[in-house]
């Protein structure tokens, strides 16, 4: 048999063998090219449809049945959305790609993530609202009260109870904000909080819509077992007038852990005029 091949081949011209070369080699890669575009889907392509708010798992039957593959590549949260709805795709809708290309999507969480609670108090209300809103926080109901920084938030709740700064919460949470109201319009006399206890003083404040200013309790370890001995504004100056206040604005209290000694009844008005001295019984 080799002997056959030998004279076969050496039995012809070289050109010959030559050319048997080239067109055997041509061959070969032809073969290699049609092969290369079977096995790429070369020329099959495939339009992406548009899965963005459907379902996962009406979006991977979708793919798959057209020929693509499906990986999920991130998870956001957004409270419009259902669960496990499509946000984002890549490549996006309508773009003409090979079958067997991977469509990559983001899909809405099923559980809401974790955010600290920020600390809203003394925020502009537009600015407290826009912080919230880059966290996920939704605004709850606002109410407001009076108080000289208006516009500003008081308190910030959740179910009606105070949230403290940096509690775990969900995103998507409704924040309820107390803001100011500003100082009221109509005045009123400044209440005695002096002999009472701290927490009768406080609830008075509260009831009257004041605010609580500076507290100067030296050495008092427990304020609500103290008194009020006395406070900023008083209730009447020097001469008898009763001072007046306005919803909105602050009181301070100084404590001590004895009550007050008895009031002494304020001086008579000077700028009245002095009654006539009574006769002298002798005579002059």
């Amino acid at each position: 048999m080799k002997n056959f091949i030998h004279r076969h081949i050496t039995g012809r011209p070289f050109w010959v063998n030559l050319l048997w070369a080239i067109g055997l080699l041509v061959v070969i890669v032809l073969l290699f090219v049609l092969s290369l575009n079977w096995m790429t889907n070369h020329g099959v392509a495939r339009t992406v449809p548009s899965v963005i708010g459907k379902p996962l798992p009406e979006v991977e039957k979708l793919l798959e049945d057209k020929g693509f593959e499906v990986v999920i590549q991130d998870s956001v949260f957004y409270d419009s959305l259902p669960p496990l709805a499509v946000v984002k795709q890549v490549p996006e809708a309508d773009a003409v790609v090979k079958v067997n290309r991977t469509v990559y999507v983001t899909i809405n969480r099923v559980i809401p993530p974790d955010v600290d609670m920020p600390n809203l108090k003394g925020y502009n209300l537009r600015n407290a609202e826009m912080l919230m809103k880059n966290l996920g926080l939704l605004l709850g109901d606002t109410t407001s009260r009076p108080d000289f920084a208006k516009n500003t938030v008081l308190d910030q709740l959740v179910n009606g109870a105070p949230i403290a700064p940096g509690t775990k919460i969900k995103v998507g949470s409704r924040i309820d904000l107390v803001v100011g109201s500003g100082v009221g319009a109509e005045s009123l006399a400044v209440p005695n909080l002096v002999g009472l206890t701290y927490e009768q003083a406080v609830a008075m404040i509260e009831s009257q819509g004041l605010i609580l200013g500076a507290v100067v309790a030296p050495g008092i370890e427990n304020k609500n077992s103290a008194y009020v001995v006395r406070q900023t504004p008083e209730v009447m100056d020097s001469k008898g007038r009763t001072f007046r206040i306005r919803p909105g604005q602050m009181m301070d209290l100084y404590l001590d852990v004895n009550p007050p000694a008895p009031s002494v009844p304020a001086p008579a008005d000077t700028t009245a005029p002095a009654p006539s001295a009574p006769a002298d019984g002798g005579d002059q």
